[in-house]
């Protein structure tokens, strides 16, 4: 605009000020990892996200040969039998044994093509196909407990050692097998241990040293204790929730209440949503046969995303495709002694029969009860992500008493938009003078609030019975 050069003229300049609309994030994608060893391997590669866009044509290139081999042919019906969901599915190889295939699912980066693989490759998903997966699932690698397995390593850095990450040997121990750490060696010294595989059975902890190519350092020691371990792949999982702004969806072990409620106790997470036990469908070749939750709760929640909106509570909701639970769960409303409630209060949501078979319960294992519920997880996470991606345009522009104005007005007309559909009771966003001082605006930085109250799911009703004789006097009216 160069309003100080002269011009005997008319011209027209484009005022790029105002207010910005915001648009809500993509709420429902589901993400998944799992193996499929009769999958066609140009369709779906390993260890790289590939986008199912709520179609049965493409996922039934999981199974070519229609022999349901793996844990995703089945689980991404099972998504499919709730909705048309858009999903990322990521392949792992099947290994020679559990072990092995749980190393594939926990994956990590390649260090030679920096690739993504396992779990970690939903952090490449957007990259690679414009979609973040925000509910995660890996049926059939996150029921197990594990008894006997190595809970903690500890010792001294020691000096002198080759720089970089290794893998363990791990020898002795007694009665148990599958324990794999990796020590990271910065500066010549240990400066990270890290569990990779907890094994199980142990009796007697195993001993770990450092291989030969470490270096010929000395002194560096690795104490080992054993104990009941949580699940290695819902522990992984849950970093890369926290970055993605997502929530698991794990499955209990399937055995008895006991063991669903111990499970419970091991994450204290706000991104972990249970579900006990597993379910019952029939298979392509006409038996009845159980499946692993998850999927069928996963797309649930897309399925009410989409017909009631991201703010509800997948709770109380019909699961399709399935024939009952593989232990029963008993169920009356009202009745503070149900196996159901007595699940739902130690934060295990469960599937109840009851004008079908429905999911029962809204909480996640979180320890702050702030983020008990669900939904209110999830509406916070797709506010925030809505808010972010709305914003790149007001990177790097000058920042001015209009530019103020403008985000604040974008946001506060994208808050009462979500109030307008019931998504939120109500937000408001300001800017903070007190933080917004001329030293942090001379940096470039500022700040802007906003507020916001949930919806929160009517979880335990009270009617309140009177018993009275004030209307014997209509019998003579």
């Amino acid at each position: 605009m160069a309003v100080d050069q002269f011009l005997h003229g008319v011209e027209t300049i484009d005022i790029d000020t105002g207010a910005r609309p915001i648009s809500t994030v993509r709420a429902s994608i589901v993400g998944i990892v799992g193996t499929a060893p009769s999958a066609d391997a140009t369709a779906f590669p390993l260890n790289k996200p590939t986008l199912i866009a709520g179609s049965r044509r493409e996922a039934a290139k999981l199974d070519t040969l229609g022999t349901g081999e793996g844990t995703l042919p089945s689980a991404v019906d099972s998504i499919m039998d709730q909705a048309g969901a858009v999903i990322v599915v990521v392949r792992v190889e099947e290994g020679a044994t559990d072990q092995e295939t749980l190393a594939n699912v926990l994956g990590g980066v390649d260090a030679l093509t920096g690739q993504y693989e396992g779990v970690h490759a939903f952090k490449a998903a957007e990259s690679i196909l414009g979609f973040a997966p925000r509910i995660l699932l890996a049926p059939g690698f996150t029921h197990t407990r594990v008894e006997g397995g190595v809970i903690t390593l500890t010792g001294v850095e020691g000096s002198g050692y080759t720089d970089g990450t290794y893998t363990l040997t791990e020898s002795g121990g007694t009665g148990g097998t599958g324990a794999i750490a990796t020590a990271t060696i910065v500066g010549g010294k240990v400066t990270k241990r890290t569990i990779v595989n907890s094994g199980s059975g142990y009796t007697v902890a195993p001993t770990f040293s450092l291989p030969a190519e470490a270096g010929a350092g000395t002194g560096a020691t690795f104490v080992a204790t054993i104990g009941m371990a949580g699940n290695a792949v819902v522990a992984e999982l849950i970093g890369i929730a926290e970055a993605l702004r997502a929530v698991i969806i794990a499955d209990g072990p399937n055995t008895n209440d006991a063991d669903a409620i111990a499970y419970a106790g091991d994450f204290g997470s706000k991104r972990v949503y249970l579900v006990d036990p597993q379910v019952l469908k029939t298979d392509d070749a006409g038996a009845l046969v159980t499946e692993w939750a998850s999927p069928c709760v996963a797309g649930l929640i897309a399925k009410s995303d989409a017909e009631r909106g991201w703010w509800w509570s997948p709770s109380n909701q019909n699961i399709n495709g399935i024939q009952g639970t593989a232990r029963p769960i008993d169920f009356k409303l009202g009745d503070f002694n149900a196996r159901a409630n007595l699940l739902n209060e130690k934060n295990v949501a469960t599937i109840i029969r009851q004008d079908g078979y429905r999911l029962w319960g809204n909480r996640t294992l979180s320890f702050d009860q702030k983020w008990a519920f669900l939904c209110v997880v999830r509406t916070a996470d797709i506010i925030a992500d809505s808010l972010t991606a709305a914003h790149l345009w007001a990177v790097d522009r000058g920042i001015t008493k209009n530019y103020v104005t403008d985000v604040v007005e974008g946001v506060n007309a994208y808050l009462r938009y979500l109030t307008n559909i019931g998504a939120i009771l109500g937000g408001e966003c300001w800017a903070d003078p007190d933080l917004n001082t001329p030293d942090q605006i001379a940096q470039g930085k500022i700040f802007f609030d906003f507020d916001f109250t949930p919806v929160y799911p009517a979880e335990h009703i009270t009617f309140r019975s009177h018993l009275v004789n004030d209307y014997i006097k209509n019998i003579f009216a």
